[in-house]
């Protein structure tokens, strides 16, 4: 049974354009600079204290390359639904590790966009941006079937929502 009309879901999925645009870039601009410099990004990583030293380095090194490829996906609307999931796990992820550096009064930057980020200290700011990064990536997942991204355009045509 569906949910909604077909003229409530295009317009549900078309609002997802833009989400799909905005948190995607998101994704692609915060790798950017992890990807170029592995070794500052795992300084921040470990200035976390959560990891056991030994696991640092290699998710400052596969960490960027997941927030790629996924990051591109979802822009791209290729597999709309996995990588929103994928993006809220990571959210959830990020927001956890986040609240866990609150709660030890750590005074840190994110470590999400590199140098632009450096004076900006972690708060209750950066608990709200996420919370909202993850509601984006929820409206996706939940309501957005990717008809207008390449899931649309390579879905055979008897099987497009209309």
């Amino acid at each position: 049974m569906e949910r909604f009309s077909p003229k409530t879901q295009g317009r549900l999925s078309l609002l997802g354009v833009p989400i799909r645009l905005y948190l995607g870039g998101v994704f692609l601009v915060a790798c950017l600079f992890k990807i170029h410099d592995p070794y500052t990004f795992a300084l921040s990583v470990a200035t976390y204290q959560i990891l056991p030293l030994e696991l640092v380095n290699p998710l400052a090194l596969v960490l960027p390359w997941v927030e790629l490829i996924v990051g591109l996906s979802y822009l791209l609307g290729f597999w709309t639904k996995q990588s929103a999931l994928l993006i809220l796990g990571m959210m959830l992820m990020f927001l956890t590790a986040l609240l866990i550096a609150l709660n030890k009064d750590l005074q840190l930057s994110c470590g999400c966009f590199a140098s632009q980020d450096a004076a900006d200290e972690i708060g209750l700011h950066t608990v709200f941006r996420d919370l909202g990064w993850m509601a984006l990536a929820l409206y996706t997942l939940l309501l957005d079937d990717g008809r207008f991204g390449l899931d649309g355009l390579l879905q055979p045509k008897r099987d497009r929502p209309r």
